[in-house]
């Protein structure tokens, strides 16, 4: 038996995963433990799961793998500093104690977390072969191009190469300080969001605006090729001297200064995300037709934080040259230690694939799981009054009604996901059919903007039906978008139609009703959807049949469960805070069901407690 950690950390959201005789035994983020969102320090807890979960002990780990080269980053960092001095002195002098005291040291930090590991040999991969590992080896091809695009690793931002067998061969790259991560993530600090966790906002502002700011972008900002090559000019970004990521320079040629955080948001905002996005998709399309060019292949299969972009990545599928591609589900660094541990198997030990069409991320079901025991413990230590539906039938045929009712179910059941996703284990759900519950969830239950869009979770068999999306494709992994289908769609009345057109109020404009499924619907008439077949998903594809014949549609509202500014949760506790401190309508622990009562109050003073914890970004 041959095992393999993998771990990232020290940079953002840092994990631990771990294979097993090249199959992928757990996999989790710290976050999710400490409760403390995209936690970035050694993820001893999320090892401590990986071990336990595969009955191992430190001593018996055979191959260490940290998903990058602390080094080669560190020489990157005083290269920069020196290019850019004596600007940026104070980014230098904040950014050196952690590195002197930490990152230099990774091998005596790892061996210090891991007691007794002094058999196991320690790998450290460049940053974009770990991600390239994690997009194609648990792919279900035997051969594929390979595309990772993110901030940046070492010295890398964009790389491209093939897959083939047990092999990954990476052909060429982009480099800092050009990044299209780093482009993306500018856009989103100047429009007021959080980098690194909040450019999935930005994508979704993006459909109320229109991208009149694209040109310019192309103009001044970035050169982008034929070939999908970029250069950035940068005059315009601080992110290699300063503390911000963009300056004065950009914030005159943008007409303003950048939004304060939590202010409101105006149609400027909205253009400026429209113009990011579409410069993005454009680069991605553009890259994908000179991979495909240079590699002869059918496939694709991406990682890196830029591939979280669900909006390109539909539209790379729709209309770039690839007759399919796969996702990493945890892109981003998380998938980094994936990646790590799965080249140390496959690349240096060559250790055969064998590929069966079927992806082996398991459904990316590869955390925690927790039993009827700890489940009925953390419900009597509550206080709340649960029953426990003794059939599994009777358990959907419950749920059901009640989502069929308009009630709003946190839904937490087997494994933990690994990612950033809801894909039906840690989920909140809700009826799609309803206009009033996109603004109802977001604003009285995840406590976020009310811009932002819910995704649908669709029986596989009945996605073509009610999206665009090519009955051979699927989208398990939350990672693609697609248009509602013609025959679901409605047409905004003339008068809603005006109101939109002078009200620049977001609220106003996420209450018109686009579709039958208006909740799911964005203003553009498309959907980030999650396709659920009985494999990966058993119980989630339970309840949704159960839905579906019940109701006649096969789609639910899927969005983690959490509130704004914290992780997912984790163990049954965390799921019965959130639920208390939210206006969820029941709660779905296993086969426990905890309904609110008409008249129970909203815990007030946990609810405040619960939020204070957690950063509002």
């Amino acid at each position: 038996m041959t095992s393999i950690l993998g771990i990232s950390a020290f940079y953002h959201d840092s994990a631990a995963a771990l294979v097993v005789d090249g199959r992928i035994v757990a996999a989790a983020q710290e976050e999710r433990f400490t409760r403390t969102k995209h936690d970035a320090g050694f993820p001893t807890q999320a090892i401590a799961y990986c071990l336990a979960e595969a009955c191992l002990r430190p001593e018996q780990l055979d191959y260490v793998a940290f998903y990058d080269k602390p080094f080669t980053k560190f020489e990157r960092l005083l290269e920069t500093y020196l290019a850019y001095a004596p600007a940026g002195f104070r980014s230098f002098r904040l950014a050196m104690p952690i590195w002197l005291r930490e990152k230099l040291h990774l091998r005596r930090i790892i061996r210090r977390n891991l007691p007794g590991l002094e058999r196991a040999r320690l790998v450290f991969p460049d940053h974009h072969q770990s991600h390239a590992a994690s997009a194609f080896y648990p792919s279900p091809y035997d051969q594929a191009a390979i595309l990772t695009l993110d901030g940046v690793g070492e010295w890398s931002t964009t790389t491209y190469g093939v897959g083939e067998g047990s092999q990954i061969r990476l052909i060429d790259e982009i480099r800092f300080p050009h990044s299209l991560g780093l482009l993306y993530s500018a856009f989103t600090y100047y429009c007021g969001f959080k980098v690194n966790s909040g450019e999935y906002k930005l994508m979704g502002l993006a459909p109320y605006g229109q991208p009149v700011y694209r040109d310019l972008i192309l103009d001044k900002l970035i050169d982008l090729r034929p070939d999908g090559s970029f250069w950035l000019n940068m005059d315009y970004f601080t992110y290699c001297q300063g503390l911000t990521m963009t300056g004065r320079r950009f914030d005159r040629l943008m007409g303003g200064p950048a939004r304060r955080p939590e202010s409101r948001i105006e149609p400027r905002h909205m253009d400026l995300a429209a113009s990011i996005q579409a410069v993005t998709e454009e680069a991605m399309l553009r890259l994908g037709r000179h991979v495909h060019q240079r590699t002869g292949l059918s496939r694709l299969v991406l990682a890196g934080g830029v591939a979280l972009n669900c909006v390109a990545n539909g539209r790379l599928l729709r209309e770039g040259p690839f007759d399919d591609l796969w996702i990493q589900p945890a892109a981003g660094d998380a998938g980094g230690a994936l990646g790590a541990a799965l080249f140390v198997w496959h690349q240096l030990l060559e250790r055969p694939r064998y590929p069966n069409g079927r992806d082996t991320q398991q459904g990316s079901l590869l955390g925690p799981a927790f039993d009827d025991l700890a489940i009925e413990s953390a419900l009597d230590q509550s206080g709340l009054s649960a029953r426990r539906l003794e059939s599994e039938a009777d358990l959907l045929d419950t749920v059901a009604a009640l989502l069929d009712d308009g009630k709003v179910v946190g839904w937490f059941q087997g494994r933990m996901e690994f990612g950033p996703r809801a894909l039906g284990s840690r989920s909140i759900l809700g009826d799609p059919r309803r206009p009033d519950m996109q603004s109802r969830m977001n604003l009285k239950i995840k406590y976020r903007e009310s811009f932002r869009p819910f995704a649908p979770s669709v029986l596989q068999t009945e996605a073509a039906h009610w999206f665009a999306l090519d009955p051979r494709h699927e989208s398990p992994y939350m990672l693609l978008t697609a248009p509602v289908r013609d025959c679901h769609r409605l047409q905004p009345s003339e008068a809603e139609q005006r109101r939109m057109a002078s009200d620049p109020d977001l609220l106003q404009r996420v209450n018109v009703v686009r579709s039958t499924i208006p909740a799911v619907t964005h203003v553009d008439y498309s959907a980030r959807l999650q396709t659920v077949d009985p494999e990966r998903f058993p119980r989630f594809h339970a309840l949704l049949t159960a839905f579906h014949r019940r109701t006649g549609c096969p789609v639910l509202i899927n969005t983690s469960f959490n509130v704004r500014g914290e992780p997912i949760v984790c163990t049954p506790e965390d799921a019965i805070r959130c639920f208390r401190s939210t206006e969820m309508d029941a709660l779905v622990l296993g086969d426990h069901l905890v309904v609110r009562r008409s008249g129970d109050r909203l815990h007030e003073a946990e609810r405040e407690a619960h939020l204070a914890r957690f950063e509002l970004d």
